[in-house]
């Protein structure tokens, strides 16, 4: 496996321990639609969140957050209608980002909710 699949596979299995450690339901993971892939589901709640993770080795070149380009998010408002209308849930829905980053030999975890909006 590539580096860098390893570095993102690394910030997933972060994530879905940041996520259960603070009280989130995990529903799914790597969830496909189409061309579009959710990496986390997750409950809390009754607040639906979908949850981009970005992993960095390094903030060089720019926080995890900011590779979150418009074509994903419109990626994810389309498979989050189709996991919405496949399971008839009815709840609160809101993107989060978790962003984490290489800070030496620990991971530097950041969890942006309501990270942004879809219309």
């Amino acid at each position: 496996m590539a580096k860098h699949n390893e570095l993102g596979k690394k910030g997933e299995e972060l994530a879905v321990a940041f996520l259960l450690e603070n009280g989130y339901e995990i529903l799914d993971r790597n969830w496909t639609f189409q061309k579009a892939e959710i990496d986390i589901i997750a409950q809390k709640e009754n607040i639906l969140a979908i949850i981009e993770v970005k992993t960095r080795s390094s903030i060089d070149f720019g926080l995890p957050q900011e590779f979150v380009k418009p074509k994903k998010v419109q990626l994810l408002v389309k498979a989050v209608n189709a996991y919405i209308n496949d399971r008839e849930i009815d709840f609160e829905v809101r993107f989060d980002i978790i962003a984490i980053h290489k800070k030496g030999e620990s991971f530097a975890i950041e969890h942006l909710t309501d990270a942004f909006y879809h219309f």
